[in-house]
């Protein structure tokens, strides 16, 4: 679990992106010691390909509250054509997760976030099926049912985007949620939806990947964890992994090793998005672990 940290001590993370040139790194230094600011950690990457500078700093100010901070940053950042965004490290992630009938990826996000690990506040669980409501109770969790036919797909996402905006949601993790989101929907959560999914894709589409697989004689299985966009399945990248199997192993064991990696795999990219490590780089990522 992450120390807490006096109120007297605040500390931020800036993160900001623009067109590299010389002196970006010693201008950023440069303004926090003069505002106050010390430095705890630092990264930066320089992408040849595109021209983009990307840099995430994350430092204790002592002399300026957070509103003349974002005051200050915001004329420092102005005066260097930067994307940038500021958050306080000790403020949790207002989050929502949706989730559908596999409950794996759900339980492991609620122990880790029940035990510290993982710097979200899970506000509300939304599903199409009431198989998780007693979980969701036993976390003192709001739990909202709302089954999803092809005649209220419309309704139920207008109100999905009710609850994520009454909840004030930074975050939505479909973990495991098996409906296809609108392109409408996908275009009001974008950058900050985040879905797994088996990494067989494209092959073994469909019903029962994992038999598919398990038919096929595959020796790597894995999992993707990425932002969630109009084109299924093919957001950018956060995290992924991998697990070696053979062909003593069965479909269940596939299935579990399958369901582990994803968690897992889930678990890491909600945490970095979290702490504010992930920066979107086209339909890349740049992600400072």
């Amino acid at each position: 679990m992450r120390d807490n940290r006096s109120t007297m001590n605040p500390t931020y993370v800036l993160t900001l992106s623009c067109q590299d040139k010389p002196g970006i790194v010693h201008a950023v230094s440069g303004f926090l010691l003069e505002h106050g600011g010390n430095i705890e950690e630092a990264a930066q990457y320089n992408d040849r390909d595109t021209g983009l500078f990307f840099m995430r700093v994350q430092f204790c100010c002592l002399s300026l509250n957070e509103q003349e901070l974002r005051h200050e940053v915001r004329l420092f950042v102005q005066a260097h054509e930067m994307e940038w965004s500021l958050h306080g490290l000790d403020s949790r992630l207002p989050t929502v997760i949706m989730v559908s009938q596999q409950g794996h990826c759900l339980n492991d996000l609620l122990f880790r976030w029940k035990s510290g690990l993982l710097p979200i506040d899970i506000r509300a669980i939304i599903s199409n099926h009431r198989d998780f409501y007693q979980l969701a109770a036993s976390y003192n969790i709001p739990f909202h049912h709302l089954p999803v036919t092809a005649a209220t797909k419309a309704q139920v996402e207008a109100r999905q985007l009710e609850i994520i905006e009454q909840e004030q949601a930074d975050l939505v993790v479909l973990a495991r949620y098996m409906q296809v989101l609108s392109n409408e929907m996908c275009r009001k959560l974008a950058g900050k939806a985040i879905n797994i999914h088996h990494s067989f894709l494209p092959s073994f589409k469909g019903a029962k990947p994992y038999y598919q697989a398990h038919q096929r004689g595959v020796k790597l299985i894995g999992a993707t964890a990425h932002y969630v966009t109009a084109d299924l399945d093919e957001g950018p990248i956060i995290e992924q992994d991998v697990a070696r199997v053979d062909h003593a192993m069965t479909v269940d064991d596939l299935t579990s090793i399958g369901r582990d990696t994803e968690s897992q795999v889930l678990a890491r990219a909600v945490k970095w998005h979290s702490e504010h490590r992930v920066r979107l780089n086209g339909h890349r990522t740049v992600v400072f672990r």
